[in-house]
């Protein structure tokens, strides 16, 4: 007997054929697409999370499988090279705002990742296999010979297409262990999240990377830009069950995200909502800008609001070494990695177009409870490579057997979805220091070493209150050296004030130096908090150039 499979495929071969259309099997339904061939099966929430439940108690099975050659050595460019027929696309018949393809397996991406279709009135799944038919190789070395089982290849993962836009500029896609990203209306990928982290920065163990291993996609009605994905999650160390409701909103993404997870082990870090994104170098730090372009980031900032109501800016940095920190909070209010710099003057980049990458939101929707928001920064020599990583660390001892649940909201857009009535910070610089601001050093510079460093606020009416009063204050602390020469300038040209001072070394030290300032006046708070970390030069490197005027 011929089963549907089969006769999909030799359906779609007579129509290529005979240059028709294939017609549909079966009539065109939001619970039917023609690539679902799998047999129909009952699924919910519950059920999932049921699912993953069980999976934690049992041992871990590990999918990860050896590609065929032609896949597995195959280069980025061929993968690359690798297309999708757009007239195979999963809601292609709906003739609506959405539709969906799927990523290849090849050359890394080889844990398989099951798809199903999933009809939102019958609540019934079908499973969608992968065929070579699917994608296009005209373009691709790949030898589709080799391919053996090759329903059991599966895909990689999938991404999202808004009208109308439907098979050229995706706006949401998830590919590779538990990584998904999202995109505004400049339709600029930029930061990346993930499901989950486990041990990122951990000291006894090393990271591990769960996966999406498969995903159930809920078939939208044709005039929605509004869809469901369900998924599961599984690892060494944890199982979970996964709810996303992403809005392809007219200027931004927004992922209304339920998990639930099963640790199997002990975990000495989990990390919740966890991003990755990339600094090279930014307005405060510049020795890896020798390039054509003033800065280079993905994100600028790591900006928190705090459950006590108070906010954070924490400029992002590319360090000369490791460096891990930590802020204790305790039921956030919200907290992102964002590039507030939005001008191309900025970045004079023609292909990363920088100023136009989203910035990246949390919004707990239930209570985190304690725990640190943790931030990694990794040296990096380039731009190519994501050095930041950002997430909530609960505090709490994630044990097996514990069943844990956080709901929250991602919004990747240009600009934050909530901001401060106070001032915010709008740039950081540093430079030399220890003379007059305004006066060049002179036939010889300041004998005393020092750095520079200038805050520019705006917004909160800051530059109306340095004009009328009341007479603001920095409060301005440092964790070694000394500080001296603080300075307010009202600046017209931003609408806002710049606050200068210098740092002066009383050690040796090369560790960081923690640096928090906030703005008051008459006993109130105009500003967020300043938080900054700077790296001192070693001893030998805290002298001056020779002035081209001295002997």
């Amino acid at each position: 007997m011929m089963d549907r499979r089969t006769l999909l495929k030799r359906s779609l071969a007579l129509a290529a054929f005979y240059g028709l259309p294939a017609a549909p099997l079966l009539a065109a339904t939001r619970d039917m697409p023609e690539i679902a061939d799998g047999e129909p099966s009952d699924f919910s929430f519950e059920w999932l999370q049921r699912l993953a439940r069980e999976m934690a108690n049992s041992s871990y099975q590990n999918n990860v499988r050896e590609l065929p050659p032609t896949l597995a050595n195959m280069p980025p460019q061929d993968y690359n090279a690798i297309g999708y027929d757009a007239g195979h696309s999963l809601w292609h018949d709906l003739d609506g705002k959405l539709d969906v393809q799927f990523f290849h397996v090849g050359m890394g991406f080889n844990q398989p990742v099951r798809m199903f279709a999933l009809d939102p009135d019958s609540r019934r799944a079908r499973e969608i296999h992968f065929d070579p038919s699917l994608f296009r190789y005209d373009q691709a070395d790949v030898d589709v010979s080799q391919f053996e089982n090759e329903e059991t290849l599966g895909f990689a993962g999938f991404r999202v297409f808004k009208a109308p836009s439907l098979t050229e500029r995706d706006i949401v896609s998830f590919l590779g262990a538990s990584y998904f990203r999202a995109v505004d209306d400049t339709y600029q990928y930029g930061i990346s999240a993930r499901g989950l982290a486990v041990n990122t920065f951990a000291e006894s163990t090393k990271e591990e990377f769960p996966t999406y291993t498969r995903f159930w996609l809920e078939t939208p009605t044709p005039d929605s830009t509004t869809f469901t994905a369900y998924a599961l999650l599984d690892s060494p160390k944890v199982a979970g069950a996964y709810r996303f409701v992403i809005h392809c909103e007219a200027e931004r993404v927004v992922m209304e995200i339920d998990k639930h997870l099963y640790p199997r082990e002990a975990i000495e870090q989990l990390g919740i909502a966890p991003m990755t994104s990339m600094f090279s170098c930014g307005t405060h730090q510049r020795r890896m800008c020798d390039t054509i372009h003033p800065q280079i980031h993905d994100s600028d900032r790591l900006t928190m609001w705090r459950g006590n109501g108070e906010w954070v800016c924490r400029p992002l940095n590319n360090p000369p070494k490791l460096q891990y920190n930590s802020f204790a909070d305790d039921a956030p209010k919200g907290f992102g990695l964002l590039q507030t710099e939005r001008d191309f003057d900025a970045y004079e980049d023609v292909i990363g177009n920088y100023h136009e990458r989203p910035s990246l939101w949390v919004e707990p929707r239930n209570d985190w409870g304690k725990g640190d928001l943790q931030l990694m920064e990794i040296p990096t020599t380039g731009e190519t490579m994501d050095n930041i990583v950002a997430f909530w660390k609960p505090s709490q001892a994630i044990e097996p057997g514990d069943s844990l649940n956080f709901a929250y909201r991602l919004y990747w857009s240009a600009q934050a979805p909530v901001t401060t009535d106070l001032a915010r910070v709008r740039a950081t610089r540093s430079g030399m220091g220890g003379f007059t601001e305004g006066w060049a050093p002179g036939e010889h510079y300041p004998e005393e070493w020092a750095r520079r460093f200038a805050v520019d606020y705006v917004g909160g009416d800051i530059l109306q209150i340095a004009k009328n009063g009341p007479p603001i204050m920095a409060q301005l602390e440092v964790s070694r050296g000394k500080t001296s020469d603080i300075q307010i300038f009202q600046v017209e040209e931003f609408d806002g004030i710049r606050v200068i001072f210098d740092w002066y070394p009383t050690q040796d030290s090369v560790d960081p130096i923690d640096m928090r300032m906030v703005l008051e006046g008459d006993g109130d708070t105009l500003s967020e908090t300043w938080l900054y970390q700077y790296f001192p030069p070693p001893p030998d490197q805290r002298e001056h150039p020779p002035h081209p005027l001295d002997d």
